[in-house]
C-alpha cells in the first residue's frame, strides 16, 4: 500500500496538477485563435480582432508574477501542499467561468472585460502552480535524480496540450462550425471542473516536503519571501528568467503563432493543422524525458547550454520548413520546435529550484519562471505575427534564435549556482 509521501504519490500529484493547469491554459490559447476573435470583440476587421484576442491571451502572463508573489509567500511560509491546493482552485474556477461567459453580441464590451478578468485569474493560478509542483517533486528527490523527478511536473505541458488539442479536434470533427461557435467551444472550459476535482483529491492526501519540514525545524523561514528574493537574490532571479525565455518563446511560436499562420496563410483547415500539432507534440514528451536523464549525468548547466544552442540553430531553419509547401515540412518544423523546447524544459524546473535556498525557493523559482513568461511568451504570438506580415517569416526564426542565445548565456552565467 502506497503511503502519502511515496514517490508514486508525489510524482503523480506534481504531474496531474500541472497537466490540469496547462490544459486550462492551452484551451484558452486555442480558443484565442479560433473562437474569441469572433465572439468577444466587435465585428469588423478580422486581423484587428485576432490581435485583440491575442492581447487577452497575453494578460495571463502579466498576472503570473502576481501569482508568484501571492502563492510563493504562503508556499514559503506555511507550506507547499496547502498553497498548491489554493493555486489549483484559482485556476480551475477562472477556467470554468469562461465557459459560461455571454458573447459580445449579447452584452457588448462587458463580455470582453469579463473574459479579461477570467484570463487574469488563470494567470494568477498558474503563477502559483508551477513552482509549487516543481518543488513538490524536487524536494522529495534523491540527490542523483533531481532532474528526473523534476521532469514530471514538466510533462504537464505536453500532456495538457495533447488533451486540449484532442478535445478541440473532437469538437471540430463532430460539430458544425455554427454549433462549435455557438456552444461547442464552451465544453472543454466547463468540463475542466472534473479534472480539478481529481487534482484536489490527490493533493489533499499528500504530506509536506522534507525540505520544508527542515526549514520549519531550523527556523529558516523568512517573514516576507518576496522582499528577500528581490533584495538578496535579484541576480539569480533575473538570470533564472533568461534561462527560461527560450522555452516560452519556442513553445508559443510553435503552437499559437503557427496555428494562426497555418490556418490563415498556409491554407490548412483548423482540423488539419491541429492534427499536425498533435503528432508533433510527442517529440516534446520524448525530449523532456531525454534531457532530464542527461541533465542528471552531465549537469543542468551543460544540458541547458546545449538546448540554448539547439534553439538558436532551429530558429535559422524555422521559416524554410514552415513555408515549405508540404505537410511533411510543416510537421518537421513543429516537431523540431517541440524537440528543442523539450530539451530546455526538461531540466528547467530542477535548475530554477536549485538556484534558490529553501526558505525562498517557492517565491524565487516561480518569479523567475513567470517573468520569463512575460518576456518570452506574453506578446510573442502577436510580435511573431507582426514580424511575419511586416518583414517576412524568417524574422520569426531570428526571434527564436535570439531567445536561444539568451538562455545559453544565462546558463553559462549561472555556472556557480546550478547543481549537477
Amino acid at each position: 500500500m502506497q503511503t502519502a509521501s511515496s514517490p508514486f504519490r508525489v510524482l503523480f500529484a506534481s504531474l496531474i496538477g500541472t497537466t490540469i493547469e496547462f490544459f486550462d491554459f492551452y484551451i484558452y490559447a486555442t480558443a484565442a485563435v479560433l473562437v474569441f476573435p469572433k465572439l468577444f470583440f466587435p465585428a469588423g476587421d478580422a486581423t484587428i480582432a485576432a490581435l485583440q484576442s491575442l492581447a487577452t491571451f497575453a494578460l495571463a502572463f502579466f498576472a503570473r508574477p502576481i501569482g508568484s508573489a501571492l502563492f510563493g509567500h504562503y508556499g514559503d511560509r506555511i507550506g507547499r501542499k496547502a498553497t498548491l491546493v489554493a493555486a489549483l482552485m484559482t485556476m480551475g474556477i477562472s477556467t470554468v467561468c469562461i465557459g459560461f461567459l455571454p458573447s459580445y453580441e449579447s452584452i457588448g464590451i462587458t463580455a470582453t472585460v469579463l473574459l479579461c478578468l477570467c484570463r487574469i485569474g488563470q494567470g494568477i493560478g498558474l503563477g502559483g502552480e508551477w513552482g509549487g509542483a516543481v518543488l513538490l517533486a524536487t524536494e522529495n528527490a534523491p540527490d542523483n535524480k533531481r532532474a528526473w523527478y523534476g521532469m514530471f511536473p514538466q510533462f504537464g505541458a505536453p500532456i495538457g496540450f495533447m488533451c486540449s488539442t484532442s478535445v478541440f479536434l473532437f469538437l471540430t470533427h463532430n460539430l458544425s462550425d455554427a454549433d462549435f461557435l455557438s456552444w461547442g467551444w464552451r465544453i472543454p472550459f466547463i468540463a475542466s471542473a472534473l479534472l480539478v476535482i481529481v487534482g484536489l483529491y490527490v493533493r489533499l492526501s499528500l504530506e509536506e516536503t522534507p525540505a520544508f519540514k527542515q526549514a520549519i525545524e531550523t527556523e529558516k523561514r523568512v517573514r516576507v519571501p518576496m522582499v528577500t528574493v528581490l533584495t538578496q537574490h535579484m541576480r539569480v532571479t533575473i538570470l533564472g528568467a533568461f534561462l527560461a525565455i527560450a522555452a516560452f518563446a519556442v513553445f508559443y511560436i510553435t503552437t499559437v503563432f503557427s496555428l494562426g499562420w497555418g490556418t490563415s496563410k498556409l491554407g490548412y483547415t483548423r482540423e488539419e493543422f491541429l492534427i499536425l500539432q498533435l503528432y508533433a507534440v510527442f517529440a516534446f514528451v520524448l525530449t523532456i524525458w531525454l534531457s532530464a536523464l542527461v541533465a542528471d549525468k552531465i549537469g543542468r548547466r551543460a544540458m541547458l547550454m546545449i538546448s540554448g544552442f539547439a534553439v538558436m540553430v532551429f530558429g535559422l531553419g524555422f521559416a524554410a520548413l514552415l513555408n515549405s509547401g508540404s505537410s511533411i515540412g510543416v510537421l518537421i518544423a513543429l516537431s523540431l520546435g517541440f524537440s528543442v523546447m523539450g530539451l530546455t524544459y526538461g531540466p528547467l524546473g530542477t535548475a530554477l529550484a536549485e538556484i534558490f535556498p529553501t526558505e525562498v525557493r517557492y517565491t524565487g523559482a516561480s518569479l523567475s519562471f513567470n517573468v520569463a513568461g512575460i518576456i518570452g511568451a506574453s506578446l510573442t504570438p502577436a510580435i511573431a505575427s507582426w514580424l511575419a506580415t511586416t518583414y517576412g517569416l524568417p524574422f520569426v526564426g531570428y526571434y527564436i534564435s535570439a531567445a536561444g542565445i539568451l538562455t545559453l548565456l544565462a546558463a553559462f552565467s549561472l555556472s556557480k549556482s546550478l547543481g549537477k
